[in-house]
């Protein structure tokens, strides 16, 4: 059963946003000498029984969009999540969406302004006010929706602990800036932070299941509220990686005892057991061994 469907939405539905996203991103990849168009955007539909449905469109190189509307068929929904995706795409071509000196000194303008610090930070990397000059020198002549990409990895750091523990490693600001600027979010950075939040969760029993429900809320007011949610997306992908894995060790765990369980059953029945006066000994097949914890360290070469 399908919704009401507005003159804008019929508009949408005929201009194919779906189509037009694509044909953008090609474009832009041939002038980029970007040769590789398969799978240039990546749609990803939340598995539901019934309405609203909620799609999720990836760019090339990580920005994520969700549809902004209710909708009440996986196809207005991926429509829906086009046509956020593609109004983004095209307003990021503007000239004011290019990081530029000049946009570095309006950016810092502003940022010190709404901070403790003062204009001298600037030139100094182990401040708030440095580090943040740092990273838009780093990424002079990108789009603003670019740096967005590489600011995820940073907010995923933050949040996930790193940067403190890179601090109690005395690594400089300007090293860990430096090294996680040529980064990329991928399955091995995932894993790694996963193991991170597994990690607490033996220390604090059900922060997993908390953590994951407040990424999901996070994630669920930044689509309706139409904002770029590579941030929000990551967490609750890392957080549930993460509490499948916790899952996984719980059974483990409760299969473990229950075979110790049968084993020591399984003793006490055979010991108790004579034939022709010999005693039957029971010797385990295997035996459980204490799992090695995983740390997350990283090392700048």
């Amino acid at each position: 059963m399908s919704g009401p469907e507005s003159d804008e939405d019929k508009t949408f539905k005929d201009l194919n946003v779906v189509g037009m996203l694509h044909k953008f991103w090609e474009q832009k990849q041939v002038k980029d000498v970007m040769m590789d168009t398969e799978n240039l955007v990546v749609y990803e539909s939340t598995p539901s029984p019934s309405h609203p449905y909620i799609c999720y469109v990836t760019l090339p190189g990580g920005s994520c969009f969700g549809n902004f509307k209710y909708c009440y068929s996986k196809a207005e929904a991926r429509r829906d999540a086009a046509r956020i995706a593609l109004m983004n795409s095209t307003f990021n071509e503007l000239p004011c969406r290019r990081i530029s000196p000049d946009f570095i000194s309006r950016s810092v303008k502003e940022a010190v302004s709404t901070t403790s610090g003062n204009i001298a930070d600037a030139s100094d990397p182990g401040t708030s006010v440095g580090a943040y000059c740092l990273m838009l020198e780093l990424n002079t002549g990108r789009t603003m929706l670019e740096f967005q990409e590489i600011m995820t990895v940073f907010q995923l750091l933050h949040w996930n602990g790193s940067l403190k523990a890179f601090r109690e490693m005395r690594c400089s600001r300007q090293e860990v800036i430096l090294y996680y600027s040529q980064q990329r979010l991928n399955e091995l950075t995932r894993s790694h932070m996963a193991l991170d939040w597994l990690q607490k969760e033996r220390q604090s029993p059900g922060l997993l299941s908390q953590e994951l429900q407040l990424a999901m809320k996070e994630l669920g007011e930044a689509r309706r509220a139409g904002r770029e949610l590579r941030f929000y997306k990551e967490k609750k992908e890392i957080l549930s990686l993460a509490l499948s894995h916790a899952n996984a060790e719980d059974l483990e765990g409760y299969q473990s005892e229950e075979m110790c369980w049968r084993e020591e059953t399984e003793y006490e029945h055979q010991e108790e057991s004579m034939v022709d006066g010999e005693h039957r000994q029971f010797y385990p097949q295997g035996s459980v061994s204490d799992e090695e914890s995983n740390v997350y360290t990283v090392q700048f070469n």
